[in-house]
């Protein structure tokens, strides 16, 4: 389950600290296990403090490592704010930030009241670019760092806002690679399918079995070794590397019809 540890010193260089967001369950748990599992120093954000104290204690209990928490809504300015101060600090660094917090809503547009598309957009991209530009800071003057944005093979469909928000990840995250890799931060979107979490019951959706659901752990490890290969996206199984490079060949008409796929 763990990401071999050369590996992680690959991503950050040597041993460090990784902030992960969301870390308390599926695909930001697993991103907290496997970099404790390499040696690395956590700092863990989440909503509940209890499951976040909990998250935090096995940690340290099973691999020897120091792990800090911070309860925070990032749909909270206030809130956001100190992730973001915590990111900023010259005195205790972060080398690796996973910016993983998320949820969906499976309802459609204009059936969702519009302070819930808000909060989404809040979440999935405005948190994204105020985390990465406490981080951003500090990595590029030590002259190392790295960051992975949680995004979705969604970015690559026409799935209502939730897709475009992604969208918006894939292609930040494009451009800071290309920004801050000659200064020695490299920048990574990962792009999950369907994953074994429970993200989709967090959505009130049922959670599917078959060969389009990812085991999390899986995923994890595979974005672990595309990041230590310096790339720009990963997106693990190889059913969604065929599907997005399917969708590029199939009318965006057609695309949509399927939006509802993942949402009974």
């Amino acid at each position: 389950m763990s990401a071999p540890r050369d590996v992680t010193r690959a991503v950050v260089q040597g041993p460090g600290t990784a902030l992960v967001t969301g870390a308390t369950a599926g695909i930001g748990h697993s991103f907290a296990v496997q970099l404790a599992a390499a040696g690395m120093d956590l700092v863990l954000i989440a909503r509940d403090a209890a499951r976040l104290e909990s998250v935090a204690a096995d940690l340290r209990s099973a691999h020897g490592v120091a792990v800090e928490v911070i309860v925070a809504d990032l749909v909270d300015p206030a809130q956001c704010a100190v992730v973001e101060a915590r990111l900023a600090d010259r005195d205790r660094p972060v080398d690796l930030l996973v910016n993983n917090a998320g949820f969906g809503l499976k309802k459609r547009f204009l059936d969702n009241p519009v302070a819930d598309e808000v909060a989404m957009l809040d979440v999935l991209v405005t948190a994204v670019l105020r985390l990465s530009h406490a981080a951003l800071g500090p990595m590029t003057e030590r002259g190392r760092g790295g960051i992975i944005n949680v995004s979705s093979v969604a970015a690559f469909l026409p799935r209502g806002t939730y897709s475009a928000a992604k969208a918006y990840v894939n292609r930040f995250s494009e451009w800071a690679a290309t920004e801050y890799g000659p200064q020695g931060v490299h920048v990574m979107a990962l792009c999950p399918g369907f994953t074994k979490t429970e993200f989709h019951e967090r959505m009130q959706v049922t959670r599917g079995e078959g060969f389009l659901w990812l085991d999390v752990d899986f995923l994890v490890r595979e974005a672990l070794a595309d990041f230590a290969k310096g790339r720009v996206f990963s997106v693990p199984g190889f059913q969604y590397k065929a599907i997005v490079q399917a969708q590029k060949l199939i009318p965006t008409r057609a695309l949509q019809g399927l939006q509802s796929l993942g949402r009974r």
